[in-house]
């Protein structure tokens, strides 16, 4: 995935909380991400942490040659750094965390006009990079809870040394689309806030509104993938100029790697307990994708409207 090295970027979306404090706690009551979800890729952390003690991501740091992604806990680091810093596609060609916030600005930019070809507004949500630990409008959460969204403050919260662990600890194949994957399904959630989706999200079991509900999410983050390439900034040039059949298999290799089935089976001893799924099947959760990314129609993902999930 490439970005137009001209197009400006907007990093007023993205709120840089990183050595701040403000975390610790570990999870709030009401973080009950998308309904119920812990975002994407959270449950891999929390099933771990919550069922087999097991790692801490929030130890693993993911900066590479001196980016922002680098800064550790205690120091602090305000917006400005990151606003002088995240100017052009250019800019996010070679730095991890723009490359973050100009994801950001095209999943946004997309769903924008996505609602005003609706008759509808679209309302723009931040994403928060943090470390360790965030207090939300969901209450408190750590690193270990990967990244989510919290409806009660219409808002994403990353540790982006998540992504590293994602592949180091789960072996995912990783790089740029793999994270903008991630990102898209969060901001999946924020139009089924805005929709009002997101109070269908409840229950466990193969065929419950939680797994509807993150299914949706992955196919909502496959129209946004459909629309990358052509959805124009306020500058009038899309961001993103090209997004390859690799980039593709790497969100389907990680979307292989989030299903409850895989999660159980590699993670929970190797025993499947359908009644406890939350997000779907891997082969659930590549076909979801893959619906939103085919067809760009973010009227496909009707999950809810359907009685075969895949």
């Amino acid at each position: 995935m490439r970005f137009d090295d001209d197009a400006g970027l907007d990093a007023s979306e993205v709120q840089d909380m990183r050595g701040s404090g403000g975390g610790g706690g570990g999870i709030g009551g009401r973080v009950a991400l998308g309904g119920g979800g812990l975002g994407v890729v959270g449950l891999i952390i929390y099933f771990v942490i919550s069922q087999l003690g097991g790692i801490s991501p929030g130890a693993v740091n993911l900066g590479s040659g001196g980016g922002l992604g680098s800064v550790g806990s205690g120091q602090q680091v305000d917006n400005s750094q990151l606003a002088s810093t995240c100017k052009t596609g250019a800019d996010a060609n070679k730095n991890h965390d723009c490359a973050i916030v100009a994801i950001v600005n095209s999943v946004q930019d997309y769903w924008s006009q996505q609602f005003a070809r609706s008759g509808s507004t679209y309302r723009k949500a931040p994403t928060n990079f943090f470390n360790g630990g965030v207090r939300t409008g969901c209450g408190s959460a750590t690193s270990d809870t990967g990244p989510f969204y919290c409806p009660a403050d219409s808002e994403v919260y990353i540790d982006l040394s998540f992504f590293n662990e994602l592949k180091t600890r789960f072996g995912a194949q990783g790089g740029q689309f793999t994270e903008a994957y991630v990102l898209a399904h969060e901001y999946g959630h924020h139009v089924q806030n805005l929709l009002g989706t997101s109070k269908k999200g409840t229950g466990t079991g193969p065929t419950s509104g939680s797994v509807r509900l993150e299914l949706q999410a992955d196919c909502y983050a496959g129209v946004w993938g459909n629309h990358a390439t052509t959805t124009p900034t306020d500058t009038g040039k899309p961001l993103i100029v090209d997004i390859t059949q690799d980039d593709i298999a790497s969100a389907l290799d990680t979307a292989s790697r989030i299903g409850d089935d895989y999660i159980q089976t590699k993670l929970g001893g190797g025993q499947v307990d359908s009644s406890q799924f939350t997000h779907g099947t891997s082969a659930q959760r590549k076909k979801w994708f893959t619906t939103g990314f085919q067809t760009g129609d973010p009227a496909r993902c009707d999950t809810f409207g359907t009685n075969n999930l895949g």
